[in-house]
């Protein structure tokens, strides 16, 4: 499986310009999110190398059209998938399988004094994350004390 290709990427219309690559591992029903960063926003190519994962992304820049929608893809070992998750929006995803080994790139820096964690149950927000009836995701403290939409900071410009 070819993962990185410059060139198909620019005719793409994708950024070419990576910073830094991480790697999570994480078990069955873990939900990481939904984080950004308010300053040094991180574009984010996102893919499965292990397991299954439902993967969501919510627009927080002001200006655009899709201000505040949430936009979900499957990502796995078998679909061979890549998700493009733009400077601007939140980023989370849910574990599926036993476990799942998640791989992404990065267009800016890890800044922890500027990351925030937007509410993964947001009712507002009202994503369907797939969560089998009777299932309580595993959450990180951070996780579970992120901000309502209603107060959350979002991109005035981007």
């Amino acid at each position: 499986m070819e993962t990185w290709n410059r060139a198909k990427f620019q005719e793409a219309g994708l950024p070419t310009d990576f910073v830094q690559d991480n790697h999570s591992r994480s078990v069955q029903h873990t939900l990481r999110g939904l984080h950004y960063q308010i300053e040094h926003p991180q574009g984010k190519l996102v893919r499965v190398v292990k397991g299954q994962v439902l993967d969501v992304a919510v627009d927080l820049r002001k200006s655009s059209p899709t201000f505040g929608q949430w936009f979900s893809v499957v990502l796995s070992e078998e679909n061979q998938r890549m998700f493009w998750v733009p400077p601007g929006f939140a980023h989370g995803f849910y574990v599926q399988s036993r476990s799942a080994d998640f791989v992404y790139k990065c267009t800016d820096i890890y800044a922890p004094e500027h990351e925030r964690c937007l509410r993964y149950d947001d009712s507002t927000l009202n994503i369907d994350w797939q969560i089998p009836d009777g299932v309580r995701p595993i959450v990180s403290d951070k996780d579970a004390q992120g901000a309502a939409w209603d107060v959350a900071d979002v991109y005035q410009e981007l």
